[in-house]
């Protein structure tokens, strides 16, 4: 690597890097909501008699994730569920 394109490979690291923070930081606040929107769903459903979890949404969403991330999308989602879902 030349002396010329060292400085330039740095700044390119630490603004991408910069950036994936943000995203980050964009992610988890997502996350936040969405946990905060599942009790919502959570609570309603319980309160009309039904059951806290429903197990064919959770598939749906297992499988939207798979579809688009391949193995590690179903590996996230179940994180996801996990996280939303509370203690079962």
């Amino acid at each position: 690597m030349s002396s010329g394109t060292a400085p330039e490979s740095t700044e390119m690291i630490s603004t991408a890097r910069e950036r994936i923070d943000a995203l980050d930081g964009q992610i988890l606040d997502l996350v936040r909501e969405r946990m905060a929107v599942s009790a919502a769903i959570q609570e309603a459903r319980i309160a009309a008699g039904g059951r806290r979890v429903q197990l064919s949404r959770e598939m749906e969403i297992l499988d939207r994730y798979r579809q688009r991330l391949g193995k590690p999308g179903t590996t996230l989602a179940m994180t996801l569920l996990e996280l939303c879902r509370g203690r079962v």
